[in-house]
């Protein structure tokens, strides 16, 4: 296939529509999915493969925690496209977009859940301390919230301590003590009031992540994320919304902030982004210095 008809394949998958459709992932086969990640991959950016990939989600069902090791304490399935969270649906798509070959995408999707052995205790639990600087270590990802937040960017800080690991949330996680973090994180954060001014500067396919007040209690201050879509003359959110969706949806990003700026217990401080790179190798298994 030439160089038009794999940028046709991405554009197609980038326009699905976002009510339930049988040509999302969970209706394909191994098969069927290996073929449409082979015509879209030669010709097309990782930027189309992105909204491709993500556009075939719509609709799919949202479900806590759906994966895990398949044996152990998590026996969840690794891989499944029939139910995602808003993060196993960040995690699945960059998978699916990064993939060269369908083979690639367990090594993929291992190396982005995982710091570096595929068990539980070693799994990117918490984000500003684990799944951000890993997937940035690793080169799946740069922090690019200053490109686009100006002077509005803001620095916070996460503080991980002894304390934190008392909560009940915390010890929900069910991690050794040898494995519970200690530390400071630092986040670029442009403030929650500021979003809206500098949204459309942020480029669709844009990891935008939600950061909400420092709880010493809470064992992180993120609370959700998706993929940020310049569409028509607004920007919308593409994400795996729990609450009144259910599912996948393309949500207009005005409505979407203006609902988490009524949130009292937990205040939303703002958002973080991070754009998704192609690492050196399909596994993601060279090191890079952090941009």
């Amino acid at each position: 296939m030439g160089l038009a008809g794999t940028l046709t394949v991405a554009l197609l998958l980038a326009q699905a529509p976002t009510a339930p459709a049988p040509g999302g992932w969970a209706a394909l086969s191994p098969e069927e999915r290996a073929a449409i990640l082979k015509a879209a991959g030669p010709g097309a950016s990782l930027h189309q493969r992105l909204l491709g990939v993500s556009a075939k989600f719509l609709g799919t069902p949202y479900l806590n925690s759906p994966l895990g090791e398949g044996s152990g304490v998590d026996p969840d399935p690794t891989f499944r496209t029939d139910a995602v969270d808003c993060l196993t649906f960040v995690e699945e798509t960059l998978a699916l977009s990064l993939a060269r070959r369908d083979e690639e995408v367990p090594t993929l999707l291992e190396s982005l859940r995982y710091a570096s052995a595929p068990v539980y205790e070693d799994r990117n639990h918490l984000m500003e301390a684990q799944w951000l600087p890993n997937n940035i270590r690793k080169g799946f990802l740069v922090d690019v919230t200053r490109r686009y937040g100006g002077e509005d960017t803001l620095q916070v800080q996460k503080a991980l301590t002894a304390r934190t690991w008392t909560s009940r949330s915390s010890q929900e996680l069910r991690l050794p003590k040898e494995r519970q973090l200690t530390g400071t994180f630092t986040l670029n954060v442009i403030p929650l009031d500021r979003v809206l001014a500098r949204a459309r500067q942020i480029p669709s396919g844009t990891i935008m992540v939600i950061v909400r007040d420092d709880l010493p209690l809470k064992a992180t201050r993120i609370t959700h994320l998706g993929f940020v879509l310049q569409k028509g003359k607004r920007t919308w959110l593409r994400h795996a919304a729990r609450n009144g969706y259910a599912r996948v949806v393309d949500e207009d990003l005005e409505t979407f902030l203006a609902r988490n700026s009524r949130y009292t217990k937990w205040k939303v401080t703002g958002v973080t982004l991070f754009e998704a790179r192609q690492p050196p190798e399909p596994g993601g298994r060279a090191v890079v210095s952090t941009p």
